[in-house]
């Protein structure tokens, strides 16, 4: 293609094609508090549900479980409910490189598992917390499902909770 046809093409086919990314994680509940892991990327601050990426070849449960332990340190399995969502995180079109994150969420209730000797293998992690429901909208989550968070009970049926994307 020469320079000229290049640049006439539409920008929106000018993004660099990636294959989505599928991260699994937890709603991992104490009472009315769920536990959130504090990333820091590129200097930038966020919670996340504890999880992580699936590698090929894993299942999901697997893949949560391993995620668990990496992010967290929870070498006990905690039975998981679900998946109980999947949200699309997209990146919007001016981005150079495109980003497609599809996450499955599932449910599980922490008990009374001690968090206080909790400690992370994954270089992003710079800590965990246990937040009330109320706390949610004060945080940046990605992907920013705090309504749904607040919302959700056990039991409840799996929700698409369609593209959702924070900068």
């Amino acid at each position: 293609m020469s320079a000229a046809s290049a640049a006439s093409v539409p920008r929106r086919y000018s993004r660099v094609p990636i294959e989505p990314r599928i991260r699994v994680s937890a709603i991992l509940r104490r009472q009315d508090r769920i536990l959130l892991c504090r990333h820091e990327k590129h200097g930038k601050g966020y919670w996340l549900l504890p999880g992580g990426g699936v590698n090929s070849g894993e299942s999901l449960v697997d893949a949560l479980h391993r995620e668990l332990v990496e992010e967290v340190g929870l070498e006990e399995e905690i039975p998981v409910e679900g998946p109980v969502a999947i949200v699309d995180s997209i990146a919007p079109q001016r981005s150079f490189a495109a980003k497609h994150v599809v996450h499955i969420i599932f449910a599980g209730d922490l008990g009374r598992r001690s968090l206080e000797a909790v400690t992370s293998k994954d270089a992003a992690v710079r800590g965990h917390r246990l937040f009330g429901l109320g706390e949610l909208e004060e945080v940046v989550l990605h992907p920013p499902i705090q309504r749904f968070l607040t919302r959700w009970r056990p039991g409840d049926p799996v929700v698409y909770l369609g593209p959702l994307w924070a900068p």
